[in-house]
């Protein structure tokens, strides 16, 4: 079950909802996720989108994602799609909050650089696969098949 919940400005509510519930339902189906997606101006932080556990570390359920609100339609979907596979990574127990540290599958990276972070790689590896089997291209980038077509790809 997902409650979702969207908010902020400069974005598609239904493209979000799309997305989130298109993913769910594929990776993370039995499981009870409470995701809120917020849309808000993040050039400040230099980043594209953020994904924070909201409730507990041990078994996490709840999550904020917080998307830059000025992206074009394909950096946004594989920026959710990055963003929604950390809470996979999460929700799998992959990856790990404790305190101030993080581990990745029981080995702390509390120090690792961000650009080395294995989440980070699993994650930026997975978007674009994410996002061609969103589109129903497939898993790779071969330029053929039809868009599913409930998938949203011109609004």
């Amino acid at each position: 079950m997902l409650y979702l919940e969207t908010s902020g400005y400069n974005y598609s509510h239904k493209r979000c909802e799309d997305i989130v519930a298109w993913f769910v339902g594929k990776y993370l189906p039995r499981h009870k996720l409470d995701i809120t997606v917020n849309h808000r101006g993040l050039l400040r932080e230099g980043v594209f989108g953020w994904c924070t556990v909201e409730d507990c570390d041990h078994r996490p359920r709840a999550f904020e994602i917080e998307l830059h609100n000025r992206m074009n339609r394909d950096l946004y979907a594989q920026t959710l799609l990055h963003e929604l596979w950390h809470v996979y990574q999460h929700v799998k127990g992959n990856l790990k909050d404790k305190g101030s540290k993080r581990f990745w599958k029981g080995i702390d990276h509390s120090l690792t650089d961000y650009s080395d972070q294995p989440w980070e790689l699993e994650a930026r590896e997975m978007e674009i696969k994410l996002y061609n089997c969103y589109l129903g291209l497939g898993p790779k980038s071969h330029g053929k098949g039809t868009p599913f077509p409930n998938r949203l790809t011109n609004s």
